[in-house]
């Protein structure tokens, strides 16, 4: 089995292996190119959007500078994903995004991780957890999702909150680490 095999099943992997290295920079190189567009350049970043994510709904849109260890490459957004500026995503494994989901400035989304094991560390492995957002979800500013962690429909996340685990639909979560404090009802 190859590390690029290794690394799309999950597995323990070389990050830095040829073969993933050849992959990632046409990506690396393609989002250096959109970080360079204009804000007034909508079609040209719908266009990277829809050609270098694995998939793009309708109607979405990223603030500038956007980071992702593959451009994008692993990420799907459905419809109506409004990115505020600095979202990092750090796309070795796959993010899920619903539709109508707001992204905060200074946001990250992680999927790669690595092992305790330190002599795994030493030789430099990772391994991936693939990450998901509920439709009509709000992450606020300086939010940081680490790997492996799935959020709810219709669940905020409050601005520099550090989610290490599963978030229902319907709640209000914040804090370090992101605990739930209540549902959403009709209070602002």
């Amino acid at each position: 089995m190859t590390e690029y095999e290794r690394m799309l099943q999950g597995l323990n992997y070389d990050p830095c292996d040829d073969e993933i290295m050849n992959e990632q920079r046409k990506y690396q190189d393609a989002l250096w190119e959109f970080n360079q567009l204009k804000p007034s350049d909508i079609a040209a970043k719908i266009k990277y959007m829809k050609e270098n994510f694995a998939e793009c709904g309708d109607d979405c849109y990223i603030e500038l500078p956007f980071r992702a260890n593959w451009g994008g490459h692993h990420v799907h957004f459905g419809s109506g994903v409004y990115a505020n500026s600095n979202l990092t995503l750090v796309d070795d494994g796959h993010i899920y995004v619903g539709d109508r989901v707001m992204i905060g400035p200074n946001v990250t989304v992680a999927t790669a991780n690595h092992p305790l094991e330190p002599e795994l560390r030493e030789k430099g492995l990772q391994y991936n957890r693939d990450v998901r957002i509920g439709e009509n979800t709000w992450l606020g500013a300086g939010v940081i999702i680490v790997p492996g962690v799935t959020i709810g429909k219709n669940t905020v996340i409050g601005a520099g909150s550090v989610v290490t685990r599963d978030i229902p639909d319907n709640v209000l979560a914040v804090g370090n680490p992101a605990r739930v404090i209540r549902e959403i009802g009709t209070k602002k």
